[in-house]
């Protein structure tokens, strides 16, 4: 059995590329059970750095395997 989780992964980059993350490491937010979740998430983010150019943020999701 699988099951999905989604994440929201970004942060500020150093230049409009978005090849290299200003601070070093993403901002990573989640586990959400849910797009919609992990969507509203990405939605809040995005517009709280709606005046930032460098900012980008996605949605990631992991694929679980259950134990039967």
């Amino acid at each position: 059995m699988t099951k999905e989780r989604f994440w929201v992964v970004g942060g500020e980059y150093s230049c409009l590329a978005f090849k290299t993350l200003k601070n070093g490491a993403p901002q990573v937010m989640g586990p959400y059970e849910t797009r919609d979740e992990a969507r509203a998430a990405w939605k809040r983010i995005s517009d709280e750095t709606r005046s930032c150019a460098t900012a980008r943020y996605a949605i990631a999701t992991e694929q679980l395997t259950l134990p039967h």
